[in-house]
């Protein structure tokens, strides 16, 4: 399967040691997917969706919000990719993306910033979801949240402080608010760097979480279950 990596931001050249940038971290999440690096933040974007099978989109530090011109032309995209019925998989900003392109609602979260490891619990169970389990463990690193899904949206999964914390439009598109490409020291590496903004009572708290297991495994065969087992 060929898999359009729309990357809307780019890890710190001093932080790339860790785990690369987001391509090698999603090649590491993904191994043997046929990926394609598409630098949409810088305005590459494909020109044929026809080119790949799917799409995954990246997370970023700016906001599906923000009036900027690529960000627009990203929410074209994805609403061609939803009309042309084409896989996608938004992480992060990208599943913030998918909600905004199809109608949704994207803001400021009411409780700050989701940093470290948080615990979500699914709210409807689905086929791909194999081998399953209710609960999974998952970094976060955002300020912002889906606050109202497009219509004909599906929540599947939430957490006390994320009430959308993945959903599910049609057959193809899936939206999951966690990062399961970072590696747990770039999620450090990334609190540190922030707890000015973060605040210190969440950067302490964000930092101890990463002693809890995390559940990359089970959101990796997810995801390939939901691009039809690839």
């Amino acid at each position: 399967m060929k898999v359009g990596l729309l990357q809307c931001d780019h890890v710190a050249e001093h932080l790339q040691n860790i785990g690369g940038d987001y391509p090698q971290m999603f090649q590491k999440l993904l191994p043997g997917l046929d990926f394609v690096t598409y630098d949409v933040c810088h305005r590459q974007f494909p020109e044929n969706l026809q080119d790949c099978d799917a799409y995954i989109t990246t997370g970023s530090k700016f906001s599906v919000y923000d009036d900027l011109p690529w960000i627009q032309q990203l929410k074209e995209l994805v609403a061609e990719i939803y009309i042309r019925d084409k896989y996608y998989i938004g992480i992060c900003f990208g599943h913030q993306m998918l909600a905004e392109a199809l109608g949704g609602k994207v803001a400021k979260g009411s409780k700050g910033w989701c940093v470290g490891n948080h615990a979500f619990l699914i709210q409807e169970k689905k086929e791909w979801m194999t081998p399953f389990q209710d609960t999974f463990n998952i970094l976060m690193s955002c300020q912002d949240q889906v606050k109202i899904m497009p219509e004909n949206a599906q929540m599947l999964a939430k957490s006390k402080d994320c009430e959308i914390g993945m959903f599910q439009v049609g057959d193809k598109m899936l939206g999951i608010q966690g990062h399961p490409e970072f590696p747990k020291d770039y999620s450090r590496a990334l609190m540190h760097e922030r707890s000015e903004k973060i605040g210190s009572e969440r950067t302490l708290l964000g930092l101890e979480s990463l002693e809890e297991p995390l559940h990359v495994d089970v959101i990796e065969k997810w995801i390939r279950n939901f691009l039809g087992g690839h």
